[in-house]
């Protein structure tokens, strides 16, 4: 099945360039429909207002971060197979032991370019 380039696409980042960066980056591989939210509070209650086909976030943010945010998400019954990618500029292990652990469809460690992000989309998405 194809993936639906159409889907509400929910980036969560707290630095406005980042987030202008991975928008630029999925409207090349063709997503059109791209929300923004500056922490994992604010992108938790636009998860619960509307229905999104994929969360991509930052890991380091404040007051919540991405891995709380992705705990979040994973508890609800409505969100629970979201896909969602963590990106973060921690390469740590113990970093992607937890977010494997919290649930992560997959992990992106910065920087990273259009290439990298695709082949993270396609391995949760299917291929597009």
């Amino acid at each position: 099945m194809a993936v639906d380039l159409n889907m509400q696409v929910l980036i969560v980042d707290d630095y406005k360039t980042m987030l202008r960066i991975i928008r630029n980056l999925l409207k090349q591989l063709g997503f059109n429909n791209v929300d923004e939210a500056m922490d994992g509070s604010e992108a938790l209650q636009k998860l619960r207002a509307k229905d999104y086909g994929l969360v991509i976030s930052d890991w380091n943010m404040e007051p919540m971060t991405g891995i709380q945010l992705l705990r979040e998400v994973r508890a609800d019954k409505r969100m629970q197979n979201l896909p969602f990618i963590m990106i973060t500029a921690e390469s740590k292990t113990e970093n992607v032991i937890a977010a494997k652990q919290a649930g992560v469809s997959n992990y992106i460690v910065k920087p990273f370019n259009a290439a990298t992000l695709k082949q993270k989309l396609t391995s949760v998405l299917g291929p597009f």
